[in-house]
């Protein structure tokens, strides 16, 4: 499997920046103010996984006009100096007295203006990646200007991706795909779980994932009680269900879905599951269309699971997924996301089986013109048995 060109051409950075810009224009905002690690790398392509350390806070200002400029701690400098930016703006952090407040305002004022209006992302699956006395201190400073959400913005940004992204998680789709159809090299019964969690990331790693931030999932008999615990030292044993969810990363873009096994032998229970998810999963990718809603694709899925009983309390049955291995937006009977060619989604349809037993099943998809692809390799339509 050949990997895409790793990174983007400065033309598709100007692209963004200048889609970016128009939605500014519309918005009345003068600049638009990023501090967390996707919005950063979306407008300059700047990959490290030095956002791990929570110490240090970096800035992006997208200004009305011309390109963005960096006001980062002078570690990152020679790093940020490869992507396209030309004005980089360094102070020596961690500073206990003004880490980056005052040069930060200082290119505000620059770049928009002593009243300018500045866009920030303040909405839903946002975060201010800054300490909230440094954002307090940067308004005081700052008493003309206006801050606004412009979640809005990066929604409608980052939400549509280019055929270079969507190349990018399709390939990492892949490469999860072939571990999991070769998951016998790691699962067998009698296997501790946690052993499984390791083994199945090497593999992922060794196939060509650059990183495994993600792994998920859970064993029991006929069904698991939740997909978000972590592994325990218990073997598989004959009757159990086990599902293994990856966020693996390929070139800082993400895959998201999950496989089911029954170890040794399956009950009818788990059969019948894994059929009503199948089902559900297909009337989600016949709904995921230019056009329809989010809510549209979960009411497709939430119908089918409805006549089997319930999806229990995952909360939505699919997400958005790119940059980040969740993003905008969730299959919820309230979300009236409009979907466009382009956006990739996941689909997770869940089934309780009984209580404190669930079953989920989970790929990945984008949304084209004439309907949806799939992203990840489709799951056997039986529930395969191992061992």
């Amino acid at each position: 499997m050949i990997p895409p060109e790793r990174g983007f051409p400065q033309a598709e950075f100007a692209q963004r920046t200048e889609r970016t810009q128009a939605l500014m224009a519309r918005a009345d905002l003068d600049a638009l103010l990023l501090t967390t690690e996707a919005e950063i790398r979306y407008f300059t392509g700047y990959l490290t996984r030095f956002w791990e350390s929570p110490t240090r806070p970096w800035f992006l200002i997208v200004p009305a006009f011309g390109k963005p400029a960096a006001v980062i701690p002078g570690i990152g400098a020679e790093l940020m100096g490869k992507t396209w930016l030309e004005d980089i703006r360094t102070w020596r952090s961690p500073d206990l007295a003004d880490d980056g407040v005052s040069l930060l305002a200082a290119t505000l004022l620059d770049l928009a203006g002593e009243k300018g209006r500045i866009g920030l992302p303040m909405g839903h699956e946002t975060h201010l990646r800054m300490p909230l006395a440094d954002y307090a201190r940067l308004q005081s400073v700052l008493p003309r200007m206006t801050f606004d959400d412009a979640t809005a913005i990066v929604r409608k940004l980052q939400g549509v991706k280019s055929e270079r992204e969507i190349a990018k998680i399709r390939h990492i789709c892949g490469i999860a795909s072939g571990v999991f159809e070769n998951i016998k090299s790691v699962v067998w019964p009698g296997k501790a779980l946690s052993a499984v969690f390791r083994d199945f990331q090497a593999a992922l790693l060794h196939d060509g994932a650059d990183w495994v931030p993600y792994v998920a999932g859970g064993a029991g008999p006929g069904g698991y009680g939740d997909v978000i615990s972590p592994a325990s030292d218990e073997p598989l044993r004959a009757g159990d269900v086990l599902m293994l969810d990856t966020g693996a990363v390929f070139d800082g873009y993400f895959c998201d879905f999950d496989r089911n096994w029954a170890i040794g032998r399956a009950s009818d229970a788990a059969r019948l599951a894994h059929d009503v998810l199948y089902e559900a999963t297909e009337a989600g990718f016949a709904a995921a269309k230019p056009f329809a809603t989010a809510a549209d694709v979960y009411q497709a899925m939430n119908a089918v699971i409805s006549r089997a009983g319930g999806a229990g309390e995952g909360g939505r049955l699919g997400h958005g997924l790119g940059m980040r291995l969740t993003e905008w937006p969730s299959l919820i009977a309230q979300d009236e996301t409009v979907l466009e060619p382009g956006m990739v989604l996941t689909l997770e349809p869940g089934l309780e089986i009984a209580p404190g037993c669930i079953q989920v099943h989970e790929e990945n998809i984008v949304v084209r013109d004439g309907g949806a692809e799939w992203l990840s390799r489709r799951a056997p339509a039986e529930l395969p048995v191992i061992g």
